[in-house]
């Protein structure tokens, strides 16, 4: 069996729920899949998880502990004639007898129709469906689908899992790693939390020949690194940039370049994350500094011009002025209060002595009078109203006091003190 011409990850595989490594959120004590088991009852299941985390694994075993029988499916090879088939199979299936565990691996891959295909048979219990996913099933299934299943969520493996499955390699193959202890915790550290990569690589280590055991470094130079999970558009994207997000508004700069370097190392788009730092310069921090948002243009146009590596420091330079300068929303809160008010009051005119009066004939309706040019009044301030005559005034930007809205703050407050004294006067 050891010597059958299949992958290590597959060979290995554990047929029963006692034997998979990690998961402890399901297969503990209480977890959703374990009471399914000591149920001896299964119920329809989406498995939402990153690669190699034991997705598969975990539905294999669940149908051999229950004695059903497992229907694996591909949504990415398969169709609507494939979904029918399988489901004529196991109506044969139920006549005799036996249950069947409907099984799709990608299940996000299929359409709507696709996915609705699987609904009256989930409600009749011709089968007890296992969906696979990668993204987040909120997103990519159907509400209709989703309303019939549990979701257990899989996290990746931790590196004490993953040298957990390395000492069962080695016993599973009678062979020792040619790594030494520092190598063998750099290799679990290096999977990133997945299994699939762990036992490729450990097959690969045992069929190579080494003459003597390899170091971090070495090992390196063995195989080539594993680059941090992350897909460019899907749910790991967002969690990233989110991170980037989260961090630099709590001014937690160190982290920030991590998250950064998170999204850089992984491929993601560095146009898109200059554009998402541009808009928390705006956002977040506002005229709280000034210069943030120029300092995001400007980072911008350097690595467009000058490209990867030398432009990754413009980028590094952003993100920690961003994550050191300070934070304020108000112009974003000043931006939706405008918004809402102008939505509100319609089309009010604004007062005739804010309007000009090219013609005659304006200038007879009123338009222009009364206004007043603050260059030539003593303060520089008139004090004169600029909201429509049917509106109260509003107070929309509310400065705080940090960075340079303190200074803003102060200029305000003395421009308010004028209008009331020149309006007492008036």
């Amino acid at each position: 069996m050891k010597n059958e011409n299949r992958p290590l990850a597959d060979l290995m595989r554990p047929s029963v729920i006692e034997d998979v490594v990690g998961q402890t959120q399901l297969l503990g004590e209480n977890g959703l899949v374990r009471r399914m088991v000591d149920n001896h009852k299964l119920s329809n299941l989406i498995l939402w998880g990153p690669p190699g985390c034991g997705k598969t694994t975990i539905a294999r075993a669940l149908a051999k502990s229950v004695d059903m029988d497992f229907v694996p499916m591909s949504a990415v090879f398969s169709g609507t004639s494939d979904i029918k088939k399988a489901m004529e199979a196991a109506k044969m299936n139920r006549e005799i007898g036996r249950n069947t565990l409907l099984f799709i691996d990608e299940i996000h891959r299929f359409n709507k129709t696709q996915q609705d295909t699987l609904l009256p048979y989930l409600e009749d219990g011709t089968v007890v469906f296992m969906g696979a996913t990668t993204e987040n099933p909120s997103f990519n299934l159907n509400n209709a689908l989703l309303s019939r299943c549990h979701v257990g969520v899989l996290q990746p493996l931790s590196t004490e899992d993953l040298l957990t499955l390395t000492q069962r390699a080695e016993k599973f193959l009678d062979k020792k790693l040619p790594l030494d202890d520092s190598a063998r915790i750099h290799l679990a550290k290096m999977a990133d939390g997945d299994a699939r990569f762990l036992l490729n690589t450990i097959e690969y280590l045992l069929s190579a020949n080494f003459k003597k055991d390899l170091s971090p470094d070495k090992l390196d130079e063995a195989i080539q690194k594993r680059s941090p999970l992350s897909d460019k558009h899907g749910d790991e994207h967002y969690n990233l940039i989110s991170a980037v997000h989260k961090s630099l508004r709590a001014s937690d700069t160190d982290a920030a370049l991590y998250w950064t370097a998170r999204m850089m190392t992984s491929g993601q788009d560095p146009m898109y994350l200059f554009r998402r730092l541009s808009r928390f310069a705006m956002e977040d921090i506002g005229l709280a500094d000034p210069n943030a948002m120029q300092m995001a243009l400007t980072a911008w146009q350097l690595y467009e011009r000058m490209g990867s590596p030398e432009g990754d420091l413009a980028l590094t330079e952003l993100v920690i002025y961003l994550g050191t300068a300070p934070k304020s929303t108000a112009n974003y809160r000043a931006q939706k209060a405008a918004y809402q008010a102008a939505q509100e009051t319609g089309s009010l005119m604004p007062p005739k002595n804010i309007l000009n009066a090219p013609t005659k004939m304006m200038k007879e309706l009123g338009y222009g009078a009364g206004y007043i040019y603050e260059p030539d009044t003593k303060s520089g301030f008139s004090g004169q109203n600029c909201f429509p005559e049917k509106m109260e005034r509003q107070t929309f930007y509310q400065p705080i006091e940090r960075g340079f809205e303190r200074e803003i703050k102060k200029r305000l407050e003395y421009w308010n003190s004028l209008r009331k004294k020149l309006n007492k006067n008036n």
